[in-house]
């Protein structure tokens, strides 16, 4: 068995690297920067000191993506992937488990409104939405912009390019729905994650290049357009055509996987040598058997989420895509359920320093955590209050005349 890093491993602690992506996003504000001086140089030096024994007070071992500020760049966005087609009838088939908002109709709005709220308080950046042009997608797709605007939770799209037979969709029908995804989304603010709107185009590896150069060449200075290809090969014929590659990764099992690491490191720095945006993959678990698939990855109690979260992190991601909110028919979700509860927004908290839903009168079948006092966050909280204080006054002190 592969073995995680220990609790209050620095290896486990270490902050995110900055993305890697450079071509057409905007340009990074920066603040102005004073010449420290001999004072300021002693504080900063204390400063990092506080930063590191609160890390490591807190027990920071299953947080690899902490979004913490390191020198100004920001943590790694965590989106996860995130389905709009649901209608009650759909819960009949091929489940074995069930959300604990109940069987719900993805036109429900206070459905969609509690999912936004609850990814935003776990620590999740944004969704990426399943979506191709029609009457009923559309509609949904608004009233989910409407919610995330308010809310603060970015959203990126993935193009569904396979119909449900898993054949490849009329070229001329992917150029038209992204014409319309263009023409009538693509100015929404919520669509802002690196200067374009998002797309990853789902399937890639069932065009041709010359098909997918038709359908993106048009439309490049509008939308940043990704591959969804599987291996460095596919990535490969294509790289010249797109704006980077997202793997859509759930049914591997790192235990057994040959070269799991490796082939997300390899990928990563593939689509980073060719200037593009490289989205790995994390998943808790998986198992499609009832929709015809043979393969099961066991959960291992948030351990596969948490495993794969750390080999995602090291393939220096710039962004993480989480496989998923609402995927029951692959049971890939970590939205609320009645099997599993809260546990794996838990395990997506405690990674992303965030909030742990509260929901009541629910049953969880796995066993709940203890609620005995933490003495070490609460230190760690005492060292992060004194901290701010010593930025204050330290602030204060410069701005006296000398």
């Amino acid at each position: 068995m592969r073995q995680e890093a220990p609790t209050g491993s620095l290896t486990a602690c270490r902050l995110s690297p900055e993305p890697v992506f450079r071509r057409r996003t905007l340009g990074r504000r920066r603040l102005g920067e004073e010449s420290p001086s001999a004072a300021s140089g002693l504080w900063n030096r204390t400063r990092s000191w506080l930063w590191v024994l609160a890390l490591l007070l807190v027990g920071c071992a299953p947080t690899p993506t902490t979004p913490i500020l390191d020198g100004g760049r920001k943590a790694i966005p965590l989106l996860a992937y995130y389905y709009i087609w649901f209608d009650p009838p759909m819960w009949g088939r091929a489940k074995v488990d069930y959300p604990l908002l109940g069987r719900y109709s993805s036109d429900d709005r206070e459905v969609m409104q509690q999912h936004v709220g609850w990814a935003k308080e776990a620590g999740i950046d944004g969704f990426i939405v399943s979506w191709k042009s029609t009457e009923k997608l559309n509609r949904r797709l608004e009233q989910l912009m409407e919610i995330a605007r308010a809310e603060g939770l970015k959203l990126a799209i993935i193009y569904q390019g396979l119909d449900v037979e898993r054949e490849p969709l009329p070229i001329d029908r992917i150029a038209s729905d992204l014409d319309l995804l263009r023409d009538r989304y693509a100015e929404d603010p919520v669509f802002d994650l690196f200067g374009l709107p998002l797309v990853i185009w789902s399937g890639t590896w069932m065009f041709s290049p010359e098909e997918v150069a038709e359908v993106v060449n048009p439309r490049r200075e509008h939308l940043l357009i990704l591959a969804s290809e599987r291996n460095m090969e596919g990535y490969d014929r294509l790289q010249h055509l797109v704006d980077g590659n997202a793997y859509y990764w759930s049914s591997v099992n790192p235990e057994t996987f040959p070269g799991y690491q490796e082939k997300l490191e390899q990928m990563g720095r593939m689509v980073h040598a060719n200037g593009g945006l490289w989205i790995a993959p994390a998943a808790p678990g998986f198992d499609a058997r009832l929709v015809g698939g043979t393969r099961v990855v066991e959960r291992q109690d948030g351990g596969t989420l948490r495993g794969q979260m750390e080999a995602a992190l090291r393939s220096s991601p710039d962004a993480i895509g989480l496989i998923s909110w609402n995927e029951f028919s692959e049971n890939t979700h970590i939205e609320p359920s009645e099997k599993y509860g809260t546990r794996y927004v838990e395990v997506i908290a405690a990674m992303r320093l965030g909030a742990v839903p509260e929901i009541l009168d629910f049953e969880s079948s796995e066993p709940a955590e203890t609620t005995a006092p933490d003495w070490g966050r609460a230190l760690a909280l005492a060292a992060m209050a004194l901290l701010m204080a010593g930025s204050l006054a330290a602030i204060v002190l410069r701005r006296q005349p000398a």
